[in-house]
């Protein structure tokens, strides 16, 4: 069997020593003489699993005890309805940042429930390369939340700090960039990630809320879309996506033996800085977005003749290297490059390039 490097923006590649161990408890977890796949969710084999879990999240992430970890389904994207829906019910309104593809997907969901402000909008010409500055931004009195995207996949596109909404609870999709390094939970509301990149297999989604946050839907809400029938039943209100918890839960012992996110945010900026110097310090390649912005996880660029993105794929893949055609909406190319992308995949990369780059320029 011949391992690849799989640049996909998700899913996306897992550690293959995660793999490997599920791959080995397939058939037989720890002497139950069965799998997680084919546990009751209730019994006490997975209930340890769970607990372990939801444990080494709040271990790795430092999450404070006034915040529920909710394990649920439907993906990010059903976020952008479940969060007005719980939320946005103290004033109607509420502050959306406007910064790329998935945070344009969370403003139209969001006007399905309440008032929403466009407080931050990055488009230019068409395109989303850049985010406002710390201070480039205001937040509305009446805004009962702020919702904004740390990391934006398809343009690549990354905040370089936690916009500071003074006592307006802050919301973010933290879908590209979870884990990837350490972050400051208490300045948040709400985190939601899907966990096909940095967390686990799709089918998964993770919610850190604070406690105060939790309880006050709008009226409507499915039992099923509130966050306190989740919180109360342990995120087993219903039968839970137990393989991928289960794997999350691997994918979380993983990133301790990493060196948690400290050691882990050494190496992605290790990886990011060696593709961007790669793609600067040629007249062949070229990255659109503002190097202040650029994003550690998600790594667009356009060769100088388009007409070659073709066979630069092809031989790409013919190297082991998958999965780099850009976004439809951008073009060209994207390494994604998350936690599970070891650093000699993205050193191929670039060796990859130069080569190309050599024989074509």
């Amino acid at each position: 069997m011949t391992r690849v490097y799989n640049f996909s923006a998700g899913p996306a590649a897992l550690p293959e020593a995660v793999l490997e161990q599920a791959q080995q408890e397939m058939l037989d977890w720890h002497g139950s003489g069965m799998s997680v796949m084919e546990m009751s969710h209730r019994g006490k084999e997975f209930m340890s699993i769970a607990e372990q879990a939801e444990a080494d999240l709040r271990s790795l992430m430092v999450i404070p005890d006034n915040y529920k970890v909710l394990f649920l389904q439907g993906g990010a994207s059903s976020q952008f309805a479940m969060i007005p829906m719980n939320l946005v019910g103290r004033t109607g309104r509420a502050d959306y940042f406007r910064t790329g593809s998935w945070s344009k997907k969370a403003i139209t969901e969001g006007k399905r429930f309440g008032d929403v402000k466009v407080t931050v909008d990055s488009e230019v010409d068409g395109k989303f390369t850049s985010v406002p500055a710390a201070d480039g931004f205001t937040v509305s009195d009446d805004a009962a939340y702020v919702h904004y995207t740390p990391n934006e996949t398809i343009e690549g596109v990354e905040f370089p700090y936690v916009p500071d909404t003074g006592s307006v609870p802050l919301v973010a999709d933290m879908s590209s960039t979870i884990l990837s390094r350490p972050i400051d939970v208490a300045k948040f509301g709400l985190i939601y990630a899907g966990a096909q990149k940095n967390i686990g297999p799709a089918g998964l989604t993770i919610v850190i809320v604070r406690d105060d946050l939790v309880g006050k839907p709008i009226g409507g809400t499915p039992t099923m879309f509130n966050y306190a029938t989740m919180a109360d039943a342990g995120s087993m209100y219903n039968t839970p996506p137990t393989y991928g918890w289960y794997l999350a839960g691997l994918v979380f012992k993983w990133l301790q033996d990493k060196g948690g996110l400290s050691g882990m945010a050494e190496i992605n900026e290790r990886k990011a800085t060696t593709l961007y110097a790669a793609i600067d310090n040629s007249g062949f390649y070229q990255n659109p977005v503002d190097p202040v912005c650029r994003s550690w996880m998600n790594v667009p660029f356009t060769l100088a003749n388009p007409d070659l993105d073709g066979e630069f794929l092809r031989q790409a893949g013919e190297a082991g290297l998958k999965t780099l055609k850009g976004h439809r909406s951008v073009g060209g190319m994207r390494a994604s490059i998350y936690n599970a992308m070891p650093e000699a995949g993205v050193q191929t990369l670039v060796d990859f390039m130069a080569e190309f780059e050599r024989t074509r320029a």
